[in-house]
Order: C-alpha cells, then structure tokens, then sequence
C-alpha cells in the first residue's frame, strides 16, 4: 500500500459498508486492507473488482450457492463491479476442495451445457449491468506448456501440501494426482488476469484464495482481499444444504414449494437465513429482532423471509399467491384445488398396498422411505390419517397427502 493511501480516513459511509460486508461472512482478510481500498474507491470514484469463480460442474443452483451471489449483489448495490467468473478451464482439471479423493474431470461438452444456465440462475440476484462475465480459458489456454512451468516455479509443494485436505490424503497414502496440484495456482492467476480487488468463496475456498493473494505479490499487483462465506445449512438445520441430501430449496421451484419449505424451518434457523439470504438492511434486520423480542410472533416474521426469497425468483404476485395458498391449506385445512392426478395399478387381488402406491404416485421416493412415512403419521388418505403400513386401498379414487406439502389425487384401477 502506498504512503499516501495510507493516510485515507475510514468515513462513516465506508464503516457503514464494511458492516454491510461483515453481516453473515466467515472471515474477512485483511479488514484493515480492505477498509483503505473502500475508502480509496470512495475518493476516486473508481469501482472495486470483486471477483467470484464457479466451476459449472451441475446445471442448477440452490439457495445454498446464493449465499455468496447475495454478498455480490450487495458489493453491487454499493457501486461496485462484479465479475462473474465461469470456470471453464479449471472444470477441465476438477477443483480438489474438500476431498479426500481424486474428482473426475469434467469434459468441455459437460462444461458447456452446465456454463449455459449458470449465469442465467445467477442473474436472479446479481445485476446484470453491473456485472463482467469472464471465462478463465480466456488466459489459461494461452499460456501453453513454457507458461504453466514459469507459474508452478512461483508456489512450492511444501506449501500446497500445507492444504488440510491435500495433507490428509497424502498422510494417508491416498494418490494425489499432478494436475490436482495446478488447480490452487491456477484459479489465484485467475485474480492475477483479472486484477481482482477482492475476492468471495465458501470457506472451503479459502486455500485457494491465498494462494491468489500470493501470486498478485509475485506479479508486482496489490494483493486482493478474501472473503469467505459459511455453508448454508439446509432445511433439517444441521447439514449443508445439498441436493444428495434432499435438504435443499432450488431457486427454480414452485413458489408455493418454496413458501412451505422456508417456513418448515427452526425459529433459530430463520434469523441465520436471514443474514445469508436477506437483502434487507442491518438496520432492518435487528428492528425484526426487536420486534421478535417484543412479542411478535415469528411465525409472520418467517413470512417476510419467503415472501423475500420468491419475490426475488419469480415475482411478488407469485409470493402473494403463496402466501394465500399456504395459509388457505395449512391453517384452515383446505385442500388444494390443482393437485396432480395420476393412476396406479392394483394387484391381482384388485386392491393396492399403501406404500406400493405412495411410490406408483412419486409422493415417496421408495416403498421404504412410504412405510416410514406411515409410520410417522405424516400420511391421510380423504383427510383420515394412516396408521396400518399393511393397509390396501380397494379400485377407487382418493385424495392422498403426504406431509405438509404433497398431494395426489390418485385412482386405483
């Protein structure tokens, strides 16, 4: 940092920012760094470059991965530029974060496809006009053999191993292959093309951020800033939210789905989602909690959360709908007008074990997870609940629910 830079004041707007910033995040290195960069930005007028990497190894996005998306967005609203950046390179080689085995490559065409609805689900919280979307092939591809040498003859292995999950495999005697070694180089020369200001990723990531920070220094740039955001646990509060896990909420789902399956979760859970996923203020935030603390019940705190989260995925009349819907079936017990219908076969007797058709109707994954189902009394059959695993359903139509949020009409023939 210059001598002159370093004299810059902290203003109250760049406090004002930083709290902003702050809010949810895991780390923030280095803060003092980051304050003279906000405050210098402020004085010239210059924008920050916040940079994120996503390597499109799926198609579809999860509340999980906005996490980091709504902390751009708010550097955004702060007059900042985003850059979006798809790694279509680093795909190729298979980010090793957090394994502790050797992940499979990607091929171009699977890149390709998964590349072509990211940003797509992305620019549902960023703004696009504020946003630079690069590819890192762009730098990585010219770089060729002679190029990748002198990049590698920056960073040592001593260092690279120093990486928790690279030290575990290699303690272990698990293989670690030579171009797992080359993804923490490239994606920091990534912040060296880029010349990134500050850099965001889960706090898996923060390895790889650090050794982008290094590389600047190496290139004679001025180190970015790392952010790191926690992982966002899903709806059971405990695990990350993960689509294996099937605690998850997709930002293309029904809102209706959507609206059911925010306030399905904990009280205490509510308020974390709130920092992560909310883009309401600080100020804002803590009068909910005053409110809360004040008696209100956070019930219809919880409201304003999914109403937030599908207004932002699909619309505020879709949240209205909702709304009305959720509150029509779950607190006067309506049943919902447009259903699926569908129809199962009956066995030779004519008649339809129950957990043959929870799964025939696809409102349980598998005859186990069926049988479990009735067994904890989430299953009504014409609103009467079910609590004979051995029960058979006769030739006939029924309303079937399962849980709070599916249901069929289904016909036995």
């Amino acid at each position: 940092m210059k001598a002159a830079e370093s004299k810059l004041t902290i203003s109250p707007e760049v406090e004002r920012a930083l709290a902003t910033i702050r809010r949810g995040s895991d780390e923030l290195l280095i803060e003092a760094e980051f304050a003279q960069k906000l405050a210098r930005s402020a004085a010239t007028g210059i924008p920050l470059r916040c940079k994120l990497g996503l390597d499109p190894t799926a198609p579809d996005i999860h509340l999980g991965h906005t996490v980091v998306l709504n902390k751009l967005r708010q550097l955004q609203d702060l007059g900042h530029t985003v850059i979006f950046l798809i790694g279509d390179f680093t795909s190729m080689i298979g980010d090793p974060s957090g394994r502790n085995t050797m992940r499979p490559p990607l091929s171009r065409e699977e890149i390709e496809t998964n590349a072509k609805t990211y940003f797509e689900q992305a620019a549902l919280v960023l703004d696009r006009g504020k946003t630079e979307i690069r590819y890192n092939s762009e730098w990585s591809e010219p770089l060729g053999a002679a190029g990748m040498i002198k990049l590698a003859a920056k960073y040592t292995l001593a260092r690279l191993l120093e990486r928790d999950d690279f030290a575990k495999r290699f303690r272990e005697n698990t293989p670690i292959a030579m171009h797992e070694l080359l993804y923490p180089l490239m994606q920091g020369y990534d912040s060296v093309a880029l010349k990134s200001d500050i850099e965001l990723g889960g706090t898996d990531q923060k390895f790889n951020l650090l050794v982008g920070r290094e590389l600047q220094r190496h290139y004679g740039q001025e180190p970015q800033c790392i952010l790191t955001m926690p992982l966002l646990e899903g709806l059971d509060g405990v695990e990350k939210m993960s689509k294996s896990k099937n605690n998850y909420i997709g930002i293309t789902e029904a809102p209706f789905e959507m609206f059911g399956k925010v306030m399905s979760i904990s009280d205490a859970q509510m308020w974390r989602w709130f920092d992560l996923l909310s883009m309401r203020s600080n100020e804002e935030l803590a009068a909910l909690k005053e409110q809360a603390t004040g008696g209100r019940n956070p019930r219809d705190i919880k409201v304003l959360l999914a109403r937030e989260i599908i207004t932002r995925f699909h619309c505020a009349q879709d949240a209205d709908r909702a709304e009305a819907e959720f509150l029509s079936r779950f607190r006067d017990g309506a049943v919902p007008e447009d259903m699926p219908a569908c129809t199962v076969t009956a066995d030779a007797d004519g008649a339809v074990g129950i957990p043959a058709l929870l799964k025939q109707a696809g409102l349980s994954p598998s005859t186990s997870e069926a049988v479990r189902n009735v067994e904890q009394g989430g299953v009504k059959i014409d609103g009467e609940k079910v609590g004979d695993r051995s029960l058979r359903l006769p030739a006939g139509t029924y309303v079937v629910q399962v849980g709070k949020r599916k249901w069929a009409r289904v016909t036995v023939s």
